[in-house]
């Protein structure tokens, strides 16, 4: 069987790539998906008590009109909720507006002032010309104090990887930078701020979770254009051709793969060597996402925030969202439930108990003043993969320069959250329109931005 186009993956970036096809009048493509339902990381699952979960904290915001209106087609306009973002930090015993940069006032008068001298510190001395690492963009942006209190232990939970082996080529909008005068202006005139960021108002569907956008995605396109439960075992680039697990052969004139890269280099089988090897030079971390359905009602100050982080060590969890106030269809039984979905990273360099993950979240969530006991857990929900961050590490850059060049000389694109490992554009719409701006340079010969622009791309918001 022989297609022009083929596309590995059936997640945002291959659904993209397969709709643009479509809408721009090509039929000679055809996605594999391993897995027996499309969405990638963007899926949503039900569990046996009936609660609906995402694999993470997903939100709907875009950089793109195309984006926007491929959503409207595939739920409607009436298909979703529209939030304002509450996002905190737990930290102190208290909670702290996000970005806590901004809001240093909630603090106890002693770290206030820690945090203020790392910035007069760094006021005093001017910004560094060259930065080699991540961490040294939070000492140049933040100063000793803040990244002490929040920033170093913060992004370790998140990363998995200390800050030194980062790189900071990627923040750009998803960091709050430090201003002093706004920051001494809010602690004086006890002024919240809440206001920063892209996601500042955001979407979620009405039902069915997250999943349920691509799911509907995947129907605009029709079943037809897709082949799931199909592995990919191999594939010979001068022969141009796939082989499948069970066996199927499959050949193509160009593949855009969603892969991770380093897993895809492996099954290039006349790939050279030092690339293959070059690439298993990219490190990422994994995710898991624990479920927690609750009985009852939340806790006064939960009742309106949509997520929070968490910097300290007492808990697994980095990032809980109040997952019932997204859509009150998340739970069963609205007017008697709730839900909390809790993430936490592992790597190497942070191990993770899984045998008793669940039941230490739990303990956490009572301790950090969440839930009264366990006696409202009704339902638990555990997901695990082993790709969930694409880390943005100091050889990242360089990796992706020896090895993608080498690809695309051969007819496969790799893109998308682990194809392209770039994680600045790996956002649901990020992810998406990587799949349709390779469609686009394929049947047009379009130039792609968000790939090759990621910090153009990024400027796009609001506009």
């Amino acid at each position: 069987m022989k297609y022009k186009y083929v596309i590995l993956g059936g997640g945002p970036t291959g659904l993209g790539a397969a709709y643009r096809l479509k809408e721009l009048g090509i039929t000679d493509f055809i996605v594999l998906e391993k897995e027996n339902f499309v969405g990638g990381l963007a899926t949503s699952f039900v569990d046996e008590k009936g609660f609906t979960w995402d694999v993470g904290g997903h939100v709907q915001f875009s950089h793109y009109q195309y984006f926007d209106d491929l959503m409207k087609l595939a739920l409607g306009e009436e298909g979703w909720y529209t939030h304002q973002r509450e996002s905190w930090v737990w930290i102190r015993d208290r909670f702290v507006p996000y970005p806590f940069q901004n809001n240093l006032g909630y603090l106890p008068k002693e770290e206030q002032w820690q945090c203020l001298q790392g910035l007069i510190e760094l006021y005093k001395k001017g910004p560094a010309t060259k930065l080699a690492n991540f961490r040294d963009w939070i000492l140049n942006t933040c100063g000793q104090g803040i990244a002490d209190v929040f920033m170093f232990p913060y992004n370790f939970k998140v990363w998995a990887y200390p800050p030194e082996m980062m790189n900071a080529n990627w923040v750009g909008e998803r960091v709050a930078v430090s201003d002093l005068g706004r920051i001494v202006e809010n602690i004086i005139f006890e002024k919240d701020d809440l206001s920063w960021g892209p996601n500042n108002l955001f979407q979620f569907p009405k039902s069915g979770g997250t999943g349920a956008i691509w799911k509907a995605v995947g129907q605009l396109i029709g079943e037809e254009y897709f082949r799931l439960n199909s592995t990919v075992k191999s594939v010979n680039l001068n022969a141009h051709q796939i082989t499948l697990e069970d066996g199927t052969q499959i050949e193509y004139d160009q593949v855009m793969s969603t892969i991770p890269l380093d897993i895809f280099t492996q099954k290039c089988e006349d790939l050279p060597a030092e690339i293959t090897q070059t690439a298993q030079g990219l490190k990422h971390s994994s995710t898991h996402v624990i479920g927690i359905g609750l009985k009852g009602k939340p806790v006064e100050q939960l009742a309106k925030k949509c997520w929070m982080y968490f910097p300290e060590d007492n808990s697994p969890y980095y990032r809980i969202t109040v997952f019932s106030n997204y859509s009150p269809d998340n739970v069963p039984d609205p007017a008697n439930q709730w839900s909390l979905m809790a993430e936490v990273s592992e790597s190497d360099m942070k191990p993770v108990n899984r045998t008793t993950l669940v039941e230490d979240t739990i303990k956490a969530m009572i301790e950090d003043g969440l839930i009264e006991s366990e006696d409202q857990v009704i339902s638990k929900f555990y997901f695990s993969t082993s790709y969930g961050y694409p880390t943005p590490s100091i050889e990242r850059d360089g990796i992706l320069k020896q090895v993608l060049p080498v690809l695309e000389k051969e007819d496969v694109y790799s893109r998308g959250r682990f194809g392209a490992w770039k994680y600045e554009v790996s956002n649901q719409d990020h992810s998406m329109m990587q799949g349709v701006e390779w469609a686009n340079r394929m049947v047009h010969q379009v130039p792609e931005l968000t790939l090759p622009f990621p910090n153009t791309a990024n400027a796009m918001w609001g506009k």
